[in-house]
């Protein structure tokens, strides 16, 4: 066996966690990129301890989009409690610092009914900003300025535009990468503080010790997991669901519509065309959006990284996750 997956801590020991005061609550964090199981092992999980599910996908907000967002069936949703799916429209606005803030409260809540928030999703951004405590910048969106960026970025392309934010702010350019969104919400917030943003995202203290774990498979494994997953949605009816969007007066301008196989089936939808051109670009895009997801989870030296291609992962997590919540659990033990 290659060295490099012989062992599930392939790249975390949890040594920082461990510096985590034992008196507080524990929080587990799941995180992979798309396809890679997060969903299931979250579920098969929930049988070994009394845990509720944190969604962190951003994609699964959003009321009307299903299909689109591998959500949870609903018949997982009753078998395991579900916190921050389906809570907003897809004109409502979503940022780290509302995400932030709808996570924490959700993990303090179910950690008041005794029992253990998992955080659960594929947005880096968003499962650092309430893992790390960020302290984020409290600057309004300035939606002029924004529409400006985004018709340069048409005429010109998204790389001079993050060129830009690498002259004032590396390190954010290397965080965003390629993602004309985060990028303008970088270069905003310069333009609006003079300070870089990378500058302003500080890690704070957080009132629990989590735990997190990155689900590894090949990118081969990915990318024909996910090729299966696309050709399904559009068996289950994702043009209708587009179509049903768009004729309910959402605007395909709107962030929700940014979302992998939306953006992609709004042209074709609009158009009444064929939709090969986009199942396939759909499939490539999300190839793309892996390689993005694990070039951030390999910064994170926290993340104890889990082989899921090798027999016994659930068991490998279940065994960790069982001994960093024997305390709240069985506060004696813990105590002991």
């Amino acid at each position: 066996m290659d060295a490099m997956h012989a062992d599930v801590s392939l790249k975390g020991n949890g040594a920082a966690n461990q510096s985590r005061s034992p008196r507080l609550p524990p929080l587990l964090a799941i995180v992979g990129p798309t396809a890679s199981g997060k969903t299931g092992l979250a579920l098969d999980l929930a049988g070994r301890l009394p845990i509720e599910i944190v969604n962190a996908d951003s994609r699964a907000f959003y009321r009307g989009m299903d299909v689109g967002t591998a959500k949870p069936t609903p018949a997982e949703r009753a078998r395991v409690p579900h916190h921050l799916i389906d809570i907003m429209e897809p004109d409502e606005p979503m940022s780290a610092s509302r995400f932030q803030q709808l996570a924490t409260d959700a993990i303090a809540d179910i950690h008041g009914r005794g029992r253990i928030p998992a955080l659960v999703g594929g947005t880096p951004q968003y499962v650092n900003a309430v893992v790390e405590g960020w302290r984020i910048p409290r600057v309004a969106p300035n939606e002029e300025r924004r529409r400006e960026l985004e018709r340069e970025a048409e005429t010109i392309g998204v790389a001079p535009i993050l060129a830009r934010l690498a002259a004032v702010d590396p390190e954010s350019a290397a965080r965003t990468g390629p993602n004309l969104r985060r990028i303008i919400r970088a270069l905003e917030v310069f333009e609006a503080t003079g300070v870089p943003f990378s500058k302003l995202t500080a890690r704070g203290n957080v009132p629990f010790r989590p735990l997190e774990f990155e689900l590894w498979l090949p990118r081969e494994t990915l990318y024909a997991r996910i090729d299966v997953r696309v050709d399904a949605m559009i068996a289950n009816g994702l043009a209708e669901e587009v179509r049903s969007l768009l004729a309910r007066g959402y605007d395909p301008a709107l962030p929700a519509f940014s979302s992998i196989g939306y953006r992609q089936l709004v042209p074709a939808v609009a158009a009444g065309d064929d939709f090969t051109h986009a199942i396939e670009r759909t499939k490539l895009d999300t190839h793309r959006l892996v390689r993005h997801q694990q070039t951030w989870f390999r910064r994170n030296d926290r993340l104890i990284r889990i082989d899921m291609t090798q027999a016994g992962a659930l068991e490998q997590v279940a065994e960790r996750s069982i001994a960093h919540c024997t305390g709240f659990l069985d506060p004696e033990r813990g105590a002991g």
